[in-house]
């Protein structure tokens, strides 16, 4: 569906343990587009920037999945938090309440993601790694790849069940082009350090 690049490899210690091959695991952006079941600005955003804030917190070392904290402001119905922390899920291991409670008080993901609802909704993004205390903190805007303006025209269209066939191939094409983009900068133009 999506080329396999960009991709990280993250390995789970628990994965490990119980059987899971050697716990190295590699997740391209096809991995989030099965979980989220679409593909889209947003969650092409979510997978760009997790994967920058491990680049930043494991520098030269392959990243731990369950080994990071991370805090999303404003609950999880505010916005887009909802799929972004899913995506976080996926990649980091980190979970909210619903996350596994460990063994013996290791491997536990519960609660390592939080929603700050005393903050506002479109504050920065931070990812801790427990073992150290490193933290980064990291802001998504989509400004550089705006929409066509043929995405604003069509899709009002497709969801009254209005468009042609052709109509609705050129949304996706253009929906499609854009998510495209924004993998292909590669975050640089997408995600910034606080």
């Amino acid at each position: 569906m999506f080329p396999k690049q960009p991709s990280i490899t993250l390995y789970d210690p628990l994965a490990e343990l119980l059987g899971a091959g050697d716990g190295h695991f590699s997740y391209c952006f096809d991995d989030v587009v099965k979980l989220s079941g679409h593909a889209c600005p947003t969650v092409a955003s979510a997978f760009l920037l997790t994967m920058r804030a491990l680049e930043l917190l494991f520098i030269d070392e392959t990243p731990q999945r369950g080994a990071v904290r991370i805090r999303v402001c404003g609950s999880v119905s505010d916005q887009v938090n909802g799929p972004i922390s899913q995506v976080f899920t996926l990649l980091t291991g980190a979970a909210a309440d619903n996350g596994f409670h460990g063994l013996a008080g290791q491997f536990s993901r519960h609660n390592l993601l939080r929603f700050d609802t005393t903050q506002r909704p479109d504050g920065p993004f931070t990812f801790e790694r427990m073992a150290t205390g490193q933290s980064v903190q990291l802001r998504v805007s989509l400004a550089a790849f705006p929409p066509s303006p043929v995405i604003g025209t069509l899709l009002p269209r497709i969801l009254a069940g209005e468009a042609t066939s052709e109509q609705r191939l050129t949304f996706g094409h253009a929906w499609r082009q854009r998510v495209m983009d924004i993998l292909n900068d590669g975050g640089r133009q997408t995600i910034q350090q606080v």
